[in-house]
């Protein structure tokens, strides 16, 4: 009688210790390894004016899918590493990689994202451009400078809502790594060479302007209202 107490009393223990691991919160089960997809173009290559189909789908499929790729493969690298263990060099340089990655991917996204179907800034986006640039021919006038002060080098432009200081502000940024803190980019200009050197060569003003009469708010007008919870 002892004895089937006993074990009584041990399954019952087990199995209030599988109930309570079952209801841990997901935080401290063991992560789930983020899986990265490229997205695929949101709009047709062919009808972007001012850039060709070819200059389109190669930046896409080379420069940005790369990006998505190597980020799933630098965190496949991150999930193996024992961090008690690993040298200062591994978690640096597979950090400093991931950054670069990732930011290449979301940037990449957010800039195609730019040259979908035509749509004018809202009314709050428009409101919030007169506010912090005086106007929208300033803004203009000042996103479209920084991208051909970039022109010969590389890197971003970027309009920003800076969650700090409730503002827009256009931010540059020579590689992937440069944004600003609590900062939500809500449009991008990709100033790398491979974004435009196959239709304009060396002619990077070419470029800028070919991308500000193409541009489109669609997606800005989404991550505005999202930045400011509008």
């Amino acid at each position: 009688m002892t004895e089937a107490v006993f074990d009584r009393r041990a399954l019952l223990a087990a199995t209030g210790l599988m109930s309570l691991a079952s209801a841990l919160p997901a935080a401290a089960q063991p992560a789930a390894p983020v899986a990265f997809s490229p997205q695929p173009l949101p709009f047709d290559p062919k009808g972007v004016p001012g850039l060709s189909e070819k200059l389109l789908t190669s930046h896409h499929d080379n420069n940005y899918a790369s990006a998505v790729k190597r980020l799933g493969s630098i965190r496949a690298d991150i999930g193996k590493l024992d961090f008690a263990t690993a040298p200062n060099f591994a978690i640096n340089g597979l950090k400093r990689e991931e950054l670069i990655a990732w930011n290449s991917m979301i940037l990449h996204e957010l800039y195609f994202a730019g040259l979908a179907a035509p749509a004018a800034p809202s009314a709050g986006l428009a409101q919030a451009i007169e506010r912090d640039f005086g106007g929208h021919d300033r803004w203009a006038g000042e996103f479209s400078a920084m991208g051909k002060a970039l022109g010969g080098g590389s890197g971003w432009v970027l309009l920003t809502y800076s969650r700090h200081d409730g503002r827009l502000v256009n931010t540059w940024a020579s590689d992937h790594t440069q944004t600003l803190a609590d900062g939500a980019p809500i449009l991008a200009l990709d100033m790398y060479e491979h974004a435009y050197a196959m239709d304009y060569g060396a002619k990077a003003a070419g470029y800028v302007d070919a991308f500000m009469k193409a541009m489109t708010w669609a997606e800005a007008n989404r991550r505005f209202a999202t930045a400011t919870h509008a």
